[in-house]
Order: structure tokens, then sequence, then C-alpha cells
């Protein structure tokens, strides 16, 4: 059995080094701006595919997110070692709900301005969708009740679990969480709209879920997470014949 060229890894954090000596790297040996360090191990230490060694991880970016390069030693599938390089976005795991009423036909999702998909060819960037949110550290079912009362105004009570997705594999580390809960009129508490202090300016759409079905089919709803959960719900979800 063949194996890769350098079989003994070594980690080494990068550094950069001046006249005076090492330069220490926000984000990898002292603090970024969100108080983070060693983003340059992420990934050092997979060894789950016997198939794949991680070799070198560099910090391209450390905004809000996280971009790095991955130098990789994979084989293929006619047993020969390549050496690859990837670059991953990491903006953390998420969370999504379909909020629903059954008895009186609706769905109620979210509306705001999403600069990314203006800049790809939407006409106006008001992007319609479910609830969700970032982890932020919690559990998923904890993150996306939270961010449902913040946007939508509603305490859900049970939550359906429907299943996990990794949105974007070819890039984008996120593996995002799916759920669905009812609500009733009286659950919404709040009017809703997101956090004011976080700059979220989220308007509430209370849709009858026909038409939201027919909005995916004339483009008027083209999110990923809102038009999937849509689909479950009406092929096996509350909506189903």
């Amino acid at each position: 059995m063949p194996f890769p060229p350098h079989a003994a890894v070594t980690h080494e954090v990068s550094s950069l080094t001046s006249d005076d000596g090492p330069v220490s790297v926000p984000g990898i040996d002292v603090p970024d701006h969100r108080g983070r360090t060693g983003l340059d191990r992420v990934g050092r230490d997979l060894d789950g595919n016997p198939d794949v060694v991680v070799k070198d991880v560099e910090l391209l970016a450390s905004g809000w997110h996280v971009l790095r390069r991955t130098t990789l030693e994979r084989r293929r599938s006619d047993g020969e070692w390549v050496t690859e390089q990837r670059e991953t976005y990491d903006r953390g795991n998420g969370a999504t709900m379909l909020v629903y009423d059954v008895e009186r036909g609706t769905v109620l999702l979210t509306q705001q301005f999403r600069y990314p998909v203006y800049v790809n060819g939407h006409p106006d960037g008001l992007l319609i969708e479910a609830a969700a949110g970032l982890l932020d550290d919690d559990a998923p079912e904890v993150a996306v009740r939270r961010e449902v009362e913040e946007e939508l105004g509603v305490a859900v009570g049970e939550v359906q679990h429907v299943f996990d997705v990794f949105m974007s594999p070819g890039s984008v580390t996120e593996r995002l969480h799916f759920f669905a809960a009812p609500y009733r009129p009286h659950d919404r508490t709040t009017a809703g709209g997101g956090l004011e202090e976080e700059g979220e300016d989220i308007e509430v759409l209370e849709l009858p879920f026909d038409e939201a079905l027919a909005m995916i089919d004339d483009g008027r709803i083209a999110d990923a997470k809102t038009i999937m959960l849509l689909q479950w719900a009406a092929l096996r979800g509350p909506f189903r014949s």
C-alpha cells in the first residue's frame, strides 16, 4: 500500500519575522479583535480519513469570520498521492427554523437586506428567508429558539429536528441545523424584527403556505434553506397531502 511522501506530520505555527525577531500575529499567537487565537490550528489534527494528510494551515484573514488555506496530501482513487490546497471560509455553524400554523395554513418568514445576493444579481437584495442564525456556542435548538424569538417575535413550544446540511461544501465549512415548529397567533410575544443593537432590520412576513410555494416557482423566494424547509413541509412535513 503506497504511503504519502511525508507521512510524519509536524505541526508548526506559522509566524512572521522581522529584524527584531518573531512578530506576533493576531488570531494565531495573540488574540484578534474577537479574542481568538490558534486559528491556524484548525484541521491539523484530522485523522478520520487515512487517505488525507493535512500538512499546513495558513490564516489568510480573520475579520468577523475566518479564511484559511490548507495544504494537504490526498490519495486518489487510483492510489496516487497528490498535493492540494484548499481555501475554506469558516463562519461557524448555524440553525434555521420553519414556523408554521397548519390550521390557518400559514408560515412565518423574514425579509431583510443581504448584500452578498445584491452584488450577485438579486434585484434589490431584500431576501425572504426562514428565521436563522449562528449557534454562537449554543446547542442548535437553543440557538434557533433564540433567533426565532428575536427575528419573528415568537416563543415556540415543541420543536422538530428536520435534518443537518452542509450548505456550500466546496468552500464554506458551515453545517446548518434545520428545525420546524408550530405556532399560534398568541405565541407572538413581540413584533420581532431582530436586535437593533446588532444593526438588524428585519420585516416579519406571514404568508399562506401555498403562496410561499408559488414564490419559489416565480423566484421571489430564492434562499436555499427556506426552499428546503418549504419543500420538506410539503412533501414530508405538516402540509403534506
